[in-house]
């Protein structure tokens, strides 16, 4: 896309200003008029889901189907699929029939939605995008909407729809054009969670087989072989080896990881990203560099998975019910394995579903310990339930107890600012630890504006099964707020690095900043960890885990010449 629409461009196709319709070519008078509105395009949304991935999930309706196309292969009684499945979520999720009453449609939350700010497309207003959804809730299930449906104009009167083809359609288009950041809810004065209404809107769209391949594929593999990429067993322990030949090349230390060790004190899974997708490899050897420190200094014992080899869970972007399939492994391989508790590596949706959704789905983990820092003696008390703690949290502890060796200068080239991922931070509260962290591993640390940081944070614009290559103008578009914020640190204090801890954002930020702000780079916590700890037993270090040059290295180099 970036050689076919510049930055300057894309800026100028933003339009906020009222119109009669909300798509680009409407003629329409009325925003809800979905007939004129709906404009798939491509770079604005997701391919189909492939047929073989909803089949192997034994999800309905799986066929080949094209949403620029008119005809979408729908069962021949989709609406009443739909009705009976809305009916089915009224009664089962109480927040859902809440957040469908009480909505007044007061706009707190109209400019709060990165896609919103980045297309200047009504829709992507948090208020209207659930209005698709509720319109049709108001025509078939309160007594006002029947009651008015028999009056001339009644529909109208009560902001009602009937679910015709359109409005299916354009439910599609807008529920995946939502990445479920929660933003929007920070600012509801009546606390509707915006995200959970696009969550409903996309299991019902899955009851008739409207999905997208960047989630239903990458939910197949996890589902098929413990992880999004569909990587076995043997594949995933030989990058692992790749990565101790890396690191043994900068340290001079063999980091080789304990892998399916039954009895180990702790199972760490982290984002498959973060073992097959540059820059997260980096995060990942951060992480190899500590476990092997903790087991040379303290006798910790840690343990990977090949198996549970996926801390990510993209069926919190399908259903409730695929969301549990996918979180039930990591603890049935805790369980299979014997270990004391879990940690987990950085990511964003896998912390929100244990944080949020675990007790509920597939907890208590009773057979698991309360965790405890055996190093520390910190008890994690956010995590007694879930038995799963953050690896932020731990090594903020460790540092917290003196229990790390750091150099700070072997990062003094990174100036650094940091991004909160929607889910830890807004989703668990997860916002001084990683901080606290580059703080003891970086000279230079500098934050974004404070209404676009912590609990306010923007999206990366492309989290929620939204990171695909097709639909790039909509994720240049809808991460410009982040990318604006990260300009304006990088002008001010001459930011050049840009600190995340989800997997998601490490593969989907690299693209927004080299789009809109190329001279900022992304790094994940632990890669700075790696840097800067001082490993017993190893080498004079002069290149990071990028096998570039510490700062300094090249002067000194001079100097011997």
């Amino acid at each position: 896309m970036s050689d076919e629409i510049k930055p300057d461009e894309l800026l100028d196709k933003i339009d906020y200003g009222p119109r009669s319709g909300s798509g680009p070519e409407s003629e329409s008078d009325n925003w809800m008029d979905t007939t004129a509105s709906v404009q798939i395009r491509p770079g604005m949304y997701c391919y189909a889901a492939k047929a073989e991935s909803v089949e192997t999930l034994s999800l309905p309706n799986a066929r080949p189907w094209n949403p620029l196309e008119d005809d979408w292969k729908l069962p021949d009684n989709w609406q009443e699929i739909l009705h009976q499945g809305i009916k089915e979520r009224l009664e089962k999720f109480r927040t859902f029939k809440v957040f469908m009453d009480i909505c007044v449609r007061c706009g707190a939350c109209a400019d709060k939605c990165h896609f919103f700010l980045g297309t200047g497309d009504p829709k992507n207003m948090p208020v209207l995008r659930a209005e698709l959804l509720r319109s049709v809730y108001r025509n078939d299930f309160t007594t006002a909407g029947k009651i008015l449906q028999k009056i001339p104009g009644g529909q109208k009167l009560n902001g009602a729809r009937p679910l015709t083809l359109d409005v299916l359609k354009e439910w599609w288009y807008y529920f995946f054009q939502c990445t479920e950041c929660r933003r929007c809810s920070v600012f509801c004065p009546y606390g509707i969670d915006t995200a959970e209404i696009t969550i409903m809107g996309r299991e019902l769209l899955n009851l008739i087989g409207l999905n997208i391949d960047w989630i239903a594929t990458p939910v197949s593999n996890c589902f098929q072989t413990g992880n999004h990429l569909g990587i076995q067993p043997h594949a995933f322990k030989d990058m692992l080896d790749f990565f101790v030949e890396d690191i043994e090349d900068v340290t001079g230390v063999d980091c080789t990881p304990q892998i399916n060790k039954k009895g180990a004190d702790i199972l760490f899974i982290t984002p498959s990203g973060d073992v097959f997708a540059d820059p997260g490899t980096y995060t990942c050897e951060g992480y190899m560099i500590l476990f092997k420190y903790l087991k040379d200094k303290y006798g910790l014992d840690v343990t990977w998975s090949t198996y549970a080899s996926e801390g990510g869970n993209f069926g919190f972007f399908t259903s409730h019910e695929t969301m549990k399939r996918l979180n039930a492994k990591m603890y049935a391989e805790a369980k299979r394995l014997g270990v004391k508790w879990i940690m987990g590596g950085e990511c964003g949706h896998m912390w929100r579903v244990i944080n949020q959704y675990m007790d509920t789905m597939n907890g208590p983990a009773d057979f698991l310990e309360e965790p405890v820092n055996p190093i520390t003696g910190t008890k994690f008390e956010n995590a007694k339930s879930t038995k799963m703690v953050h690896i932020t949290e731990f090594t903020a502890d460790l540092i917290k107890h003196g229990k790390l060796e750091l150099d700070k200068s072997r990062n003094g080239n990174r100036i650094m600012t940091f991004h909160d991922s929607c889910n830890p931070a807004r989703g668990m509260g997860l916002l001084d630890e990683p901080r606290y962290i580059i703080e003891n591993c970086c000279d230079e640390f500098y934050e974004m504006p404070p209404n676009t940081i912590r609990e306010l944070t923007f999206c990366c614009g492309s989290g929620a099964g939204l990171n695909a290559g097709e639909n790039i103008e909509l994720r240049m578009a809808g991460g410009l707020p982040r990318a604006n914020a990260v300009k304006y640190v990088h002008e001010k204090f001459g930011v050049n690095t840009l600190g995340t801890i989800c997997a998601i954002d490490r593969a989907a930020l690299p693209t927004l900043c080299e789009y809109w702000v190329p001279e900022v780079e992304v790094y994940g916590i632990h890669e700075l960890v790696g840097n800067a700890l001082i490993m017993p037993g190893e080498k004079k270090r002069t290149e990071d885990l990028r096998f570039e040059p510490l700062p300094g290295v090249e002067a000194e180099e001079e100097e011997d010449e």
